[in-house]
């Protein structure tokens, strides 16, 4: 019934328009967001595969001991004595095995440093780890829908990608990418590009290459700083084939949990730490600085606190936050460390040298076993950058550590200065009588007291 009063009508009319207008509006707000949460909730998600992965095994005449090494740098007649002494202290202290490896350009007298010889390396460990790789799963150069290469200091034209995608025949569509100057840590970059990329193209099957070029790299000068680096880096390469395709699921070794990138360049120091440079002598090396292990640290510490509350159980979590509370307040003067073993079941840390190795065990309060596969890896084959994670993984397929649910975190350093981890879970089971770098000798490993002298009668046998 309609009041007497018009004008009361008229204002009833005016006041109900905004209260409609204002119910549309609540509705289609809520429509948005029931559609945003939608997307983000039910969405497929993204998952990375890591189907397999294949390590270069040099051959035995490829092996430099210790005390061929040295011979080789004493003929070159390049060194004065205080260098040959330096190198050689540093050699015979590295952790390094006499079954380490160079390329055949590097046992001439004097080392071959050129292109050919350069892309000669380049051409014998990739194409080797990638022929093994595709055998073994019966893969055609074409099935590959992208291809990422790192290798810090050999950066040809054509780029690395170019050669491999020339000599198996790749597509013409491939999606390649050539990273360099990246430093040791670049493995793990690589499989965060290529993580990246399976977000926008689904069912794709990708390629990473991870090695670096021992040969155009030896430095001829007297810089102590410089000289280190002729001593520890070694032959090799790591071939890793990764999918986000479903029908890979049953047939892959592990899947991608995490991968966390630390990059403290902004600081002098760390940026300082790993350069490659001139002497005063116009001669070019890759400086390594006193400083390293601590901004190795230093790295390490801030991408473990983005890494650890992902990982780690809340009780952990709980521990390390009471103890940060108490130091604030003068109670304690030590920040509780969490205990990364009831995260992880392996540990994978770069094998760039002994006191790396060192300091990431003492940082993480690990045990020596925790740290076995960095060190036979460092032992064995010596730092081959980038790829040194994906031979200490091998290494505990190897032993027959590696179970089904089992998580593994593998932590790259880098210059720059850069901290990077990435956390597979092993979701099949993973066969130690596999061919792989390790079969022939992981009897002799772990490598400690009296073995090593056993490795050695072996070697020369």
């Amino acid at each position: 019934m309609e009041s007497s009063f018009p004008f009361i009508n008229q204002a009833l009319l005016i006041t109900d328009q905004p209260l409609k207008t204002f119910h549309h509006f609540l509705v289609a707000s809520a429509c948005v967001l029931i559609t945003i949460f939608g997307y983000y909730f039910f969405k497929p998600r993204c998952i990375i595969y890591l189907i397999d992965f294949s390590c270069y095994q040099p051959p035995d005449f490829l092996r430099a001991p210790v005390s061929n090494f040295i011979e080789h740098l004493t003929i070159s007649g390049v060194f004065d004595q205080e260098s040959l002494d330096l190198q050689q202290k540093v050699l015979e202290r590295s952790g390094i095995s006499d079954d380490a490896s160079v390329p055949a350009s590097v046992h001439e007298i004097p080392p071959n440093a050129s292109l050919p010889a350069t892309r000669e390396e380049t051409h014998e460990i990739l194409f080797t780890i990638v022929e093994d790789l595709f055998a073994k799963h019966e893969i055609g150069p074409k099935s590959i829908d992208i291809l990422v290469s790192n290798c810090s200091l050999f950066c040809p034209s054509p780029s690395i990608t170019s050669m491999i995608i020339n000599r198996f025949g790749m597509r013409s569509d491939i999606k390649s990418f050539s990273l360099s100057g990246m430093g040791c840590s670049a493995g793990i970059l690589s499989v965060n590009l290529v993580k990246d990329l399976m977000k926008i193209h689904g069912d794709s099957l990708a390629l990473v290459l991870s090695m670096e070029a021992v040969s155009p790299n030896g430095y001829r000068g007297k810089s102590k700083s410089m000289l280190i680096a002729n001593t520890i880096f070694r032959m090799g390469g790591a071939a890793i084939l990764l999918s986000n395709r479903k029908q890979d699921m049953h047939k892959a070794k592990y899947k991608l949990q995490h991968l966390i990138r630390t990059h403290v360049g902004s600081d002098n120091e760390s940026y300082e730490s790993v350069m490659q440079q001139v002497d005063e002598e116009g001669k070019v090396g890759v400086a390594l600085s006193k400083q390293l292990v601590r901004v190795a640290s230093k790295a390490l510490k801030i991408n473990v606190v983005e890494l650890g509350p992902r990982v780690l159980p809340s009780s952990e979590q709980l521990k390390y936050i009471v103890s940060f509370i108490q130091r604030k307040w003068g109670i304690h003067k030590e920040i509780y460390t969490p205990n990364f073993k009831k995260a992880f079941e392996h540990f994978c840390i770069h094998a760039g040298g002994r006191a790396i190795i060192e300091g990431v065990e003492k940082h993480l309060k690990l045990d020596k076993k925790d740290v076995e596969a960095s060190r036979s890896t460092l032992y064995r084959y010596g730092n081959t950058s980038s790829s040194s994670l994906w031979y200490e993984l091998q290494y505990l397929e190897s032993k027959g550590r590696m179970k089904k649910g089992d998580k593994v975190w593998q932590i790259g350093f880098g210059s720059g200065f850069k901290a990077n981890s990435a956390v597979w879970k092993c979701i099949s089971e993973i066969d130690s009588r596999d061919r792989n770098a390790w079969s022939d000798r992981i009897h002799l490993y772990p490598v400690c007291g009296d073995a090593s002298s056993e490795l050695r009668t072996e070697l020369l046998s």
